[in-house]
């Protein structure tokens, strides 16, 4: 999936204004100004359309995690990867959410997406185990849809 569709995704599931958007790109260590979130949320075919980039949106969804579980006291902001993946952006989201396996299970159902919870546990697992299974978009574009019709039911 491209980096603005997931942005795209995020901020209508939660329904964060340009504000609160801000607000969480800081909380990852990345400051922007409301031109360049409403340039990275505009379609591909808008002139001002920009590309948001793999650091951009670690940096965004670092400040995810910072808004919903809130900023440890004793550690310093971990720093934004520079190379993001699908399986990263799953288990960030996991992360921010704290959702537990039988969560995400719940949540693919809502879409209709049958997956099984040691499907779900390979996407988490190092590179280099055997049992590693690469998130592909449309896995990836299942949760962030099923994320909607759990977060916000009235847009079904």
């Amino acid at each position: 999936m491209n980096n603005n569709d997931i942005l795209r995704t995020l901020r209508y599931t939660f329904d964060l204004n340009d504000f609160v958007m801000i607000d969480i790109f800081s909380n990852g260590g990345l400051e922007v100004n409301r031109t360049q979130v409403s340039d990275w949320l505009k379609k591909e075919d808008d002139p001002e359309f920009k590309s948001l980039y793999d650091v951009d949106l670690a940096a965004f969804l670092n400040g995810f995690i910072v808004l919903k579980r809130g900023k440890k006291d004793d550690q310093p902001l971990p720093s934004p990867e520079k190379k993001l993946n699908n399986n990263l952006v799953l288990r960030k989201l996991k992360i921010a959410l704290n959702l537990r396996d039988e969560d995400m299970l719940e949540i693919f159902g809502l879409r209709g997406f049958r997956i099984s919870k040691h499907e779900i546990s390979a996407f988490f697992r190092s590179p280099s185990q055997h049992q590693y299974r690469v998130c592909k978009d449309q896995i990836l574009r299942n949760f962030l849809m099923g994320l909607q019709l759990k977060f916000r039911p009235e847009a079904k």
